[in-house]
This record gives C-alpha cells, sequence and structure tokens, in this order.
C-alpha cells in the first residue's frame, strides 16, 4: 500500500470539509482541477449532505470539483466507491505474478470517462486504492 502524505493547503481542505459535515476524512488526494474526499465507512450521506447541499457548498468554497468516496476495508467495496461515479457493476481481484489486479466493469456508456484523457482519471482511482488497498493495477472494462 502507498503511503499518504498530505500537504498544508490540503490539511486546511480536509478541516474546512470536516467541519461543514461533521464527518471523518481517512483520506484527501487533489488535483488540479478536483479534491477527492475518503470519508469512514457509514458516513456517505452525511458527507454529500441533504440534495447533495455540502458538495455544493464545498465546490464553492474551493473551486474544484469535489468526489466523496467511501472507505471500506473490502478492497471489493471501496474499488467500487471509488469508481461510483461510473457506475460499477463489478469489480474481480486477480493475482498476476506478485501483482494485486483489479478489473473494474462499468457502465459502457462511461468507461471513456472513467479512463479519463490520457488515462488521467483510472491513474488517479488506481493511486487512491493502491493508497489503502494492496492492488497495484486497476483496469476499466
Amino acid at each position: 500500500m502507498g503511503e499518504i502524505v498530505l500537504d498544508n493547503q490540503t490539511l486546511l481542505h480536509i478541516k474546512l470539509f470536516e467541519q461543514l459535515t461533521r464527518t471523518t476524512i481517512k483520506d484527501c488526494v487533489e488535483t488540479s482541477d478536483r479534491m477527492i474526499f475518503v470519508v469512514k465507512q457509514g458516513q456517505i450521506s452525511k458527507a454529500v449532505g441533504q440534495k447533495g447541499e455540502n458538495v455544493s457548498k464545498l465546490r464553492k468554497k474551493i473551486n474544484k470539483t469535489i468526489q466523496i468516496v467511501e472507505y471500506s476495508d473490502d478492497p471489493i467495496e471501496f474499488v467500487k466507491s471509488v469508481f461510483h461515479p461510473y457506475e460499477p457493476e463489478g469489480v474481480e481481484l486477480e493475482q498476476r505474478g506478485n501483482l494485486l489486479h483489479a478489473t473494474v466493469k462499468v457502465n459502457p456508456l462511461l468507461k471513456a470517462k472513467a479512463i479519463g484523457r490520457e488515462g488521467r482519471n483510472l491513474k488517479i482511482a488506481r493511486d487512491m486504492i493502491n493508497r489503502h488497498h494492496d492492488i497495484q493495477s486497476v483496469s476499466v472494462a
């Protein structure tokens, strides 16, 4: 699993998020255009807020797209949560040599978005998954 290192700006965003939602953040990843928050298991609906109000407030405050992922000790459930915006239909884990690989089957209409331009979304998802579970490679089917 990857080591989690957060800079001061990210820590400020986590504090803001926790104060706004009254939830516990396990991790946060910031890219140039979005923030991905991993909330403690069972806190996803509280984090999103009624009709997505917390996500909207946070988006306005930090001017980035907000994605919230629910943590799970179960690697398959966590992978599904990371790929939630792309309507995952299933996840298969397989050992490939000394690597653990996850294949995520998503809604075919959303497959290109799940991968992203030049594989960007897939790379972010893979890094996020590897920070919490011992899965080194991920592909989208």
